[in-house]
C-alpha cells in the first residue's frame, strides 16, 4: 500500500498503533509505503492498519489518500476472515474512500 502525504506534512515513518504489526517506510525517492513486521502480526492487523491509514487519509491531516492494489486488500480481508468482502472486490487499485466505504458496506 502506498501512502502519499498532505502538503503539510513532510514525513511520517514508523508505527501508527501498537499491535497491528505493520508500519509505514519511506523509499529513497521520498515514496511513503506499508511494511509488515518481522515480529509477531495478528490475523487482521493487516486490514486494521490499511482502515486505519484510510481514517487518517479521511480526516487529511498528515495523510491525502492511500492506494491499495486489489490482490493486497483481497490478502488482508482473507487474513482477517473477511471473506466475503473479499470476493467483492472488482476494481484494480482502491483509495482511502474505497476502503472505508468496504468498511462501511460489509460491517467490518
Amino acid at each position: 500500500m502506498e501512502v502519499i502525504l498532505t502538503n503539510r506534512c513532510v514525513s511520517l515513518v514508523g508505527m501508527l498503533e501498537r499491535g497491528l504489526g505493520y508500519y509505514l517506510r519511506s523509499t529513497k525517492t521520498g515514496r511513503l509505503f506499508s511494511q509488515r513486521s518481522k515480529h509477531y502480526v495478528p490475523a487482521d492487523g493487516h486490514w486494521r492498519f490499511i482502515v486505519l491509514c484510510a481514517e487518517m487519509a479521511n480526516n487529511g491531516l498528515y495523510i491525502t489518500d492511500v492506494r491499495v492494489s486489489r490482490a493486497e486488500l483481497e490478502e488482508a480481508l482473507n487474513e482477517a476472515h473477511h471473506f466475503i468482502a473479499a470476493q467483492n472486490l472488482r476494481k484494480q487499485v482502491y483509495n482511502a474512500r474505497d476502503v472505508l466505504n468496504l468498511k462501511t458496506t460489509f460491517g467490518l
